[in-house]
């Protein structure tokens, strides 16, 4: 009986179940950092500026996002042009660029706290490990919200003629399960 048990516990555990190095970890995160630093998801990982990006999606460096569009306080545009004004429904999901995208969401911007465009490596990871710099997330919870997020599945499947980051939905929920193992080391 307490060799199943054991057995049941270890076939559960996942990465924490292994010996992960600090070499291991720091391998998934620069796999994590090449996800996290793609355009795709730095132009909406702004913060206090209220102002999504255009940049390095067949745009120059610097491109703010068109029309005017902030996210105010609400996150959401709700004090100038709500997000879904444009981004309407799921219907379009896979429309080609440069339609509007669309999720099975309401489109927003994450969190302030979440800003990271145009960090270096060092200080997004220092933010994804820190719950006080990360909206409250320990590594459990990042991992979630990669697997459940309706913006990071479209983030690996915009639609036609959009850039996409390097890896899956799968791949960067794996990695960040096995660098919170190694103790989320950074650089």
């Amino acid at each position: 009986m307490r060799g199943l048990l054991f057995a049941l516990l270890f076939a559960g555990a996942g990465a924490h179940a292994q010996t992960v190095t600090r070499e291991e970890g720091l391998a998934a995160w620069e796999r994590i950092y090449a996800v996290a630093s793609h355009p795709r998801c730095t132009n909406c990982h702004v913060g206090a500026q209220q102002e999504p990006m255009w940049e390095g999606l067949h745009y120059k460096a610097g491109t703010p996002h068109g029309m005017g569009v902030k996210a105010d306080g609400s996150r959401i545009g709700a004090e100038s042009m709500p997000c879904r004004t444009c981004h309407v429904t799921a219907e379009g999901r896979n429309v080609a660029s440069p339609a509007p995208a669309q999720i099975d969401d309401a489109w927003r911007l994450p969190p302030v706290e979440m800003d990271w465009l145009g960090e270096d490596s060092a200080s997004v990871c220092a933010q994804l490990r820190d719950p006080e710099r990360n909206d409250g997330s320990d590594i459990a919870d990042l991992v979630v919200h990669l697997e459940t997020s309706a913006f990071v599945a479209w983030g690996f499947a915009p639609g036609p003629g959009r850039s996409v980051p390097p890896g899956s939905v799968a791949q960067i929920a794996a990695d960040v399960d096995l660098w919170g193992a190694a103790g989320s080391p950074c650089q």
